[in-house]
């Protein structure tokens, strides 16, 4: 028998096992057993799941019967895997049941709750006329409704001389199209019929010209309650648009010092970010089935008003490495067996 409930680690393949095993077993001080598993080491039939696990300070990969619990690192659109595993172990003992979320998916959930204020006008690409856009909002730009990390993003813009500057990652354009040529059509040829959103494009607050974003990360503790872990800067390379492509990366305090002067504009700031970043979890997860942690990225706008860009399903924590005398490496990665250990004991 073991001493503690028994945790399982989703992973996408063997290889990465050991490596989000020892992030997560490191972190942590609570009785519990943790093991990493994948999709094609699942037993049904016997119900036993062949998973690793650190024993002693040695890697051991044995048969384990299924966990109390399972926190999802696998990065999946469906949930067939964890509805199964549902049926076995109980409903809602599995969390981040989907963790890649859809774009259109996440605007249409968002746009009809109290956080409509803070979401951009956002369009399905094969469903409006972006010339007609750019005519009403000068800047879009156009996301992969399954992207991540920034992947073919184009920011478009349309010029005072009528000509549309589509730009990828960096603001110099990659393509140019005149003002008398079809830019529906040069859009088609570029996104190659996979599904895209177009947003209206946010003229964004910038530090020393340089495009930043505001990223909060919001896990569930012990308690089982929502709550952000950390919230950072991320500030573009000089000339990118995309964040992702980052120069630096701050503690959001940092940052915010520079731009709101008096103490008690950033203190509110900071709780409106809490309070909206909770919200939107809260709003995903009542619709998506359970979640453990999200991160939401905002922008401010030229007059400091706040702007929902981003939501994943999935946070990359390794960005986190990159802050100098990052203070809360130990919660981030110990809260999601926080709420493991929570879902196991209720």
């Amino acid at each position: 028998m073991y001493e503690g409930p028994l945790i399982g680690i989703w992973v996408h393949t063997s290889k990465n096992r050991k490596r989000i095993l020892k992030l997560y077993q490191g972190f942590h001080n609570l009785n519990l057993n943790l093991y990493a598993f994948t999709s094609s080491s699942i037993f049904w039939n016997k119900q036993q799941i062949l998973g690793l696990s650190l024993v002693d300070n040695k890697w051991k990969e044995s048969m384990f019967p299924f966990p109390h619990a399972v926190y999802n690192h696998y990065y999946n659109k469906k949930a067939i895997t964890i509805q199964r595993l549902n049926n076995i172990i109980g409903q809602d003992k599995c969390f981040n049941r989907i963790n890649w979320f859809n774009k259109w998916e996440v605007y249409t959930l968002l746009k009809q709750s109290n956080l409509k204020r803070y979401i951009p006008d956002t369009f399905l690409f094969n469903e409006v006329n972006v010339t007609k856009l750019l005519k009403k909002y000068r800047l879009v730009y156009i996301k992969p409704a399954y992207g991540n990390k920034g992947k073919s993003v184009y920011r478009v813009e349309l010029k005072e001389n009528g000509d549309t500057y589509i730009s990828l990652h960096s603001l110099p354009p990659r393509f140019i199209c005149r003002k008398n040529e079809d830019l529906q059509k040069r859009l088609d040829e570029l996104l190659n019929e996979k599904i895209f959103i177009v947003q209206k494009g946010i003229q964004s607050n910038q530090i020393n010209h340089q495009y930043y974003d505001i990223r909060v990360l919001v896990q569930k503790d012990i308690r089982g309650k929502w709550t952000p872990s950390t919230t950072i800067c991320r500030v573009a390379n000089k000339h990118y648009f995309n964040t992702s492509v980052y120069e630096s990366i701050y503690d959001a305090e940092k940052i915010l010092d520079q731009i709101f002067p008096l103490k008690k504009m950033k203190e509110n700031i900071l709780q409106s970010i809490n309070r909206i970043s909770i919200n939107a979890a809260q709003v995903l997860e009542t619709h998506m089935g359970l979640l453990g942690e999200i991160s939401v990225d905002f922008v401010l706008d030229e007059e400091m008003k706040l702007w929902i860009i981003e939501l994943n399903g999935s946070p990359q924590k390794s960005i986190y490495k990159d802050i100098k005398n990052f203070k809360h490496k130990q919660l981030i990665y110990s809260r999601p067996m926080e709420y493991a250990y929570y879902l196991s004991t209720h």
